[in-house]
């Protein structure tokens, strides 16, 4: 009870430390200073064990020796312009917090300093991660560091806001909650050629066309239906001229499955079926995968410890939510125990959109869910 009533006289400051976080938004990769204003703001106790990470993040540790509970803070924001005309929305021209990590650093920011105030049960690090939205991952680098695991980060909790959940509900689900994502390019290269003599060319254009809708045939054909699964093509490039056949077209896409079967299930027909239909239309095709992140497995018992937690404090507990999106988040599992839980907010805007703007009391609903993440933690880790 001690902590809530601690997290509860922090937030004021926590939704005024967002505001100024939404106003200097920077994409991934350029974080520093919101790092650096976020780090400042954590307790005084914590800033001397700063650690910096991954190029522009930082690990900050509360507490002392032994085993510690992570908690995520996401510091990058999207190369979106905003549309939300709030006092304090964007000052950078093109760049916008459309995805609530200026509220997920604000929450994290009032947690710890009510655990600074409340008393540890075990030491608490705050995990400032670049990079979650484009690659490399700024989770999968910080892993690599060795950072954790030299702070014997024991378990990883993190928490998003959702606004495809309505407010006041919180998803614990066990087992994968994320997909494991991949993307994809196809270089298809044919003979070049006089569109007036189709005869004389190997046409890649309609070699692609024919690959991309073979390709549509493998989620419904090859994949058992009671897995999710997405093999998608985004984006085609082919030709300059109406009247010449190209030499190559290429098209790119993304891969997502919720278990590491299906996963290489998807790999493997992806090149099978793109080379098979390209050789059939006397072309080749290459195929380059780049592995993005893997499957957001959620612990079973930190999900029922934290969703116990929450409907303790009022929230309705869903245990159903899964999606195809992918958060480099996972790569934490590999280290420790994880839990990701998704917030709903009453934002009526989805996610990476100009509009979307989480309001201001989903600071609190987010650091409540980050409060019981690490109570649950906590106690397992007790147990243990």
């Amino acid at each position: 009870m001690r902590l809530w009533n601690a997290l509860e006289n922090h937030i004021p400051a926590a939704v005024r430390l967002r505001h100024e976080l939404h106003r200097m938004p920077e994409v991934s990769g350029e974080e520093s200073r919101t790092r650096d204003a976020v780090a400042a703001a954590l307790p005084e106790a914590m800033r001397a064990s700063r650690t910096e990470v991954a190029e522009t993040g930082a690990v900050l540790r509360l507490g002392g020796p032994g085993r510690a509970v992570g908690i995520r803070g996401e510091l990058d924001a999207l190369p979106v312009t905003e549309t939300t005309g709030v006092e304090w929305q964007s000052q950078v021209p093109g760049v916008m917090h459309a995805c609530g990590h200026d509220v997920h650093l604000a929450a994290l920011v009032a947690l710890a300093h009510a655990v600074a105030e409340a008393g540890a049960p075990v030491p608490l690090l705050a995990v400032l991660q670049p990079r979650e939205e484009t690659y490399p991952s700024g989770a999968e680098d910080i892993m690599a560091s060795g950072v954790l695991g030299a702070q014997e980060c024991a378990a990883m909790i993190g928490a998003h806001l959702q606004p495809t959940l309505a407010r006041d509900v919180v998803a614990c689900v066990p087992g994968g909650v994320n997909a494991a994502a991949d993307e994809f390019v196809i270089e298809v290269t044919g003979s070049p050629g006089h569109a007036a003599y189709p005869h004389l060319a190997e046409d890649p254009v309609l070699a692609t066309a024919q690959v991309v809708v073979a390709l549509q045939t493998v989620v419904s054909r090859r994949v058992d239906p009671m897995r999710a699964a997405v093999l998608g093509v985004s984006s085609i490039e082919a030709g300059t001229a109406a009247n010449v056949i190209p030499g190559t077209a290429r098209v790119s896409g993304t891969l997502r499955a919720l278990d590491t079967e299906t996963r290489a299930l998807l790999r493997r027909q992806l090149e099978e079926v793109a080379v098979g239909v390209a050789a059939a239309h006397g072309c080749r095709a290459q195929v380059t995968v780049t592995s993005g992140e893997p499957v957001l497995e959620n612990h079973p018992e930190l999900a029922a410890l934290a969703g116990r937690e929450l409907a303790a404090r009022g929230f309705e507990i869903s245990d159903t939510l899964r999606s195809l999106g992918a958060d480099d988040f996972s790569f934490y599992g590999a280290q420790a125990p994880s839990l990701m839980m998704f917030v709903g907010t009453g934002a009526a805007a989805g996610l990476h959109t100009a509009d979307f703007l989480p309001g201001d009391d989903d600071v609190r609903r987010v650091a409540q869910a980050m409060a019981a993440g690490y109570l649950a933690a906590a106690e397992m880790l007790r147990e243990g």
